[in-house]
C-alpha cells in the first residue's frame, strides 16, 4: 500500500499557482471576444462597391454573439453607403474601425439624416484609430437649409442615438457633409483622442453636436471645422469638455436655445483647461428673441487660451445668424449662475467680453474672474459690452458680478 506523503509548503503553494493560473486561463476563455470581420462577409477594399451590405452582415452577428463581440474593419479603404447599426445587442461591443470609411459623393445617396448611425445599445465602444472620410466638399453648395426652407438637409457623418455607457475613442472625422458627430438621447459617453477636421469655410460642419444627453465627456480631442467646435442644444445636462484645441471655427457654444416652444433645460456644462485657435467665438450662450421659456444654468468656463478669436467670451440673447429677424419681443431664456474664470490670450476685436442679456429675463449671477486679454491689432484696450453699451468695467448686480482681475493691456 503507498504511502500518501506530505507535499510540505513548496508543494502547496505550486498547486496553489497552478490553480490560480487554471482559473484566470478559463476566465479569459470564457471572456475572450468573438471577431467578426466584415471581410468574411464581402466587403471589398477600393473601388466604387457599396460594403453597405458586408458590413450590416457582420454588425447582425455580432450584436447577435452571446458576449463580447468585435466587429473590424481592417486596414484599407471601404466605400460605404448609409448604414444603421442598431441594438439592443446581447453583449458589449465594439467597433473597430482600422481603416478609412469613404461616404458617397452623391447625396441623393442619402436617405436618412445620417451616414453612420449606432442606435439602441448599452456598452458600446467605437476606437481602431481608422477615419472616416464623409467627402464634403462636392456638396457643401447645397448646405444651405439655414437660408433656404426647401433644401434637403446633408447626412451628419456619425450618429449616436439613444446610446448608454459607451466610448468613442482614437477615430479622425474628416470633410462631413454636415456636422461630424451627434450625440442624441444618449447617456453616459466618453469622447477622447478624436480628431476632427473640415476646411474653415466649410458651411454647418458642427464638430460635435449634443442634444438631450447626459454626463458626455469629451477630453483630449482636436476640433478643426467650419461651425461650432461643440455645440450643446436643448436637454444637454452634465456636459463635461477639457483639453480641446479648437480651431478653426466657431468655439464651443450653448443654444441656440428658445427657437421652440417646451425646450428642455441646458443644465451643467464645464469647458476647462481648453485651448481656441483662430476660432470665430470662443465660449458662447445663444438664444433667440422669443416668447417661448426655457432656462440655461449652471456654467463653468476655466483655464482656457484663446489666441486671434474674434469674440472671446459672448452671452448673445438677441440671436440672430440670418437676417432681418422678427425681435420685436426680448428673450424668454433665463441664463444663470454662470462663471468665467481664468481665461486669457489675445482677441481680433476690441470687444473681447459681450454679454448681451435678455431685458425682461436677466442673466443671474454671472461671474467674470481673472480675465485677461490684449488685441492682437494694438488698437484700443479690451472692453466689455453689456446690453449694447461698450463700457470698460461695468458692475450691476442684476447682470454682472466682477471677482478678482479684469485688466486690459
Amino acid at each position: 500500500m503507498g504511502r500518501v506523503t506530505n507535499p510540505g509548503p513548496v508543494g502547496r503553494v505550486c498547486r496553489s499557482f497552478l490553480l490560480f493560473f487554471s482559473l484566470v486561463w478559463v476566465t479569459e476563455c470564457l471572456d475572450q471576444a468573438k471577431y467578426f470581420n466584415v471581410r468574411n462577409y464581402g466587403a471589398v477594399e477600393g473601388g466604387e462597391a457599396d460594403n453597405s451590405k458586408a458590413f450590416l452582415e457582420a454588425w447582425k452577428e455580432a450584436c447577435q454573439w452571446k458576449g463580447r463581440a468585435r466587429v473590424v474593419v481592417p486596414r484599407g479603404t471601404f466605400k460605404l453607403y448609409p448604414v444603421i447599426f442598431s441594438g439592443p445587442c446581447n453583449g458589449p461591443i465594439a467597433f473597430l474601425i482600422e481603416g478609412t470609411l469613404r461616404a458617397s459623393i452623391d447625396p441623393s445617396t442619402f436617405s436618412t439624416d445620417s451616414w453612420i448611425n449606432f442606435r439602441y445599445i448599452d456598452q458600446l465602444v467605437v476606437t481602431g484609430g481608422g477615419t472616416l472620410d464623409g467627402q464634403g466638399a462636392s456638396a457643401w453648395h447645397l448646405n444651405n437649409c439655414k437660408t433656404n426652407p426647401q433644401c434637403q438637409a446633408l447626412p451628419i457623418s456619425l450618429s449616436f442615438d439613444f446610446i448608454t455607457n459607451a466610448r468613442v475613442e482614437y477615430i479622425k472625422s474628416y470633410d462631413s457633409k454636415n456636422a461630424h458627430f451627434k450625440i442624441f438621447g444618449c447617456h453616459n459617453m466618453d469622447f477622447r483622442k478624436i480628431k476632427i477636421s473640415a476646411p474653415a469655410d466649410s458651411p454647418n460642419t458642427d464638430g460635435i453636436k449634443i442634444g438631450s444627453s447626459y454626463r458626455i465627456r469629451i477630453a483630449r480631442s482636436t476640433i478643426a471645422t467650419g461651425d461650432d467646435c461643440v455645440a450643446m442644444v436643448t436637454g444637454s445636462k452634465k456636459i463635461h469638455i477639457s483639453k480641446v484645441v479648437c480651431g478653426p471655427g466657431h468655439g464651443i457654444s450653448i443654444g441656440s436655445l428658445g427657437g421652440h416652444d417646451k425646450e428642455d433645460a441646458v443644465v451643467g456644462v464645464v469647458v476647462k483647461n481648453c485651448t481656441f485657435l483662430g476660432t470665430e467665438n470662443g465660449v458662447r450662450i445663444k438664444t433667440w428673441a422669443s416668447p417661448y421659456t426655457s432656462k440655461a444654468s449652471n456654467f463653468t468656463f476655466q483655464d482656457i487660451f484663446m489666441d486671434d478669436v474674434l469674440n472671446p467670451i459672448t452671452i448673445d440673447q438677441e440671436y440672430c445668424p440670418n437676417p432681418p429677424c422678427n425681435q420685436q419681443t426680448s428673450s424668454n431664456v433665463q441664463i444663470s449662475d454662470v462663471t468665467y474664470k481664468n481665461i486669457w490670450g489675445t482677441s481680433s476685436s476690441e470687444v473681447a467680453v459681450s454679454l448681451r442679456c435678455s431685458k425682461s429675463r436677466p442673466c443671474k449671477n454671472v461671474v467674470l474672474d481673472i480675465i485677461k486679454f490684449t488685441n492682437d491689432k494694438n488698437l484700443l484696450p479690451w472692453t466689455l459690452l453689456i446690453l449694447g453699451f461698450h463700457v470698460m468695467l461695468y458692475c450691476d448686480e442684476q447682470v454682472l458680478v466682477l471677482v478678482g482681475e479684469c485688466k486690459s493691456y
